[in-house]
């Protein structure tokens, strides 16, 4: 039997190759996905034929959701982006204090941050001389490979 973690990625790949209908059946466990425009209900029959439904995911939901577009003023300088996908740590330690803030002056080399990944921390050092003007992730944050995190003017 499939979890709901495996139904969610059988989905995702079904919207990605615009696949309309998937039927799984394994002896008592039946699986029916349909792609529509509606929401879905994911549904499989158990042993005693009884439908059970374990999840209800419109289509958007399984893209990435979007965010209302406001006017934003730009901050110009050197963008500093994660070289890993990992936790963005702003401190060693949580009662450490933060290796930068905003305002805070830099030097190529010295430690901005900290990102953890599979259990290893990975301090991350500036490549540019200047100011500190926007950190752009939140301390214990998820970041992704090529992420900015801060802008150094």
């Amino acid at each position: 039997m499939l979890n709901f973690n495996e139904i969610k990625e059988l989905m995702d790949k079904m919207q990605q190759t615009n696949l309309g209908e998937l039927s799984i059946k394994d002896g008592d466990f039946e699986l029916k996905l349909e792609a529509k425009k509606a929401p879905k209900v994911v549904s499989y029959a158990d042993a005693n034929d009884n439908i059970v439904e374990t999840a209800q995911v419109a289509a958007s939901s399984v893209a990435a959701p979007k965010v209302a577009e406001t006017p934003v003023a730009q901050v110009s300088g050197n963008v500093v982006k994660s070289p890993i996908v990992g936790t963005f740590y702003a401190a060693a330690a949580p009662d450490k204090p933060a290796f930068v803030k905003v305002g805070s002056m830099v030097k190529k080399g010295d430690v901005l941050c900290v990102i953890e990944s599979m259990k290893l921390m990975n301090e991350i050092q500036s490549d540019f001389d200047g100011e500190v003007v926007e950190i752009k992730v939140e301390n214990s944050q998820g970041v992704e490979y090529g992420q900015p995190l801060m802008i150094i003017r």
